[in-house]
């Protein structure tokens, strides 16, 4: 059998927090039944799935990029810079990577990149649920240092509660500072 390893991220749209990526090795005969794009599934049913995905994978790996790095290297470059850890830190090394996207970050084995590979291939949308369930626990545990901007209720994405959010409380230390809705909100807290 191949050792292959899916990878996927999660968290590339938020205002707030790190982006992270997931990498899974999965044997053939995993069993894991409900395997989707983590996306199409409930916060419920990603957390079950998560627990068997750490349980029955031949390896898996979460990393991150924070939002210092995001910020000085920019949101693309961090997310593969996540996923080159994530791969890296996995307990056995594959043979090939199956990347969700159509960007391959610099691996140190052949990569192939697949469009929607969350929703196509297992082991990508493991690695998908595993980046998720990190990105949103990250999101929960920053309302606790920051409360007031919702959190953990929109986990950092500009909805219009965060953006409110933003306007009237400025940017907390771990806003990326580089995206244009927290830039805006800190020129305006300049002003005041």
């Amino acid at each position: 059998m191949a050792l292959i390893c899916g990878v996927d991220e999660a968290g590339r749209g938020p205002l707030v927090g790190s982006v992270f990526a997931g990498a899974v090795i999965l044997p053939d005969d995993h069993g894991i039944v409900g395997l989707n794009d983590s996306k199409k599934l409930s916060a419920k049913k990603r957390e079950q799935l998560f627990g068997q995905i750490q349980e029955r994978a031949i390896a898996w790996a979460i990393a991150s990029a924070s939002a210092a790095e995001i910020d000085t290297i920019n949101i693309l470059q961090a997310t593969m810079l996540a996923m080159c850890r994530a791969v890296e830190a996995l307990s056995v090394t594959p043979e090939r990577a199956l990347v969700d996207g159509n960007r391959a970050p610099k691996l140190a084995m052949p990569v192939e990149t697949i469009v929607q590979g969350d929703a196509k291939v297992q082991a990508i949308s493991a690695a998908s649920i595993l980046a998720k369930v990190a990105r949103d626990r990250e999101a929960d545990e920053l309302e606790a240092c920051y409360p007031g901007y919702g959190f953990s209720k929109h986990k950092g994405y500009p909805t219009a509660e965060h953006l409110a959010a933003l306007a009237s409380l400025g940017p907390c230390p771990l806003h990326r500072m580089s995206f244009a809705p927290v830039r805006a909100a800190k020129a305006q807290a300049s002003l005041w």
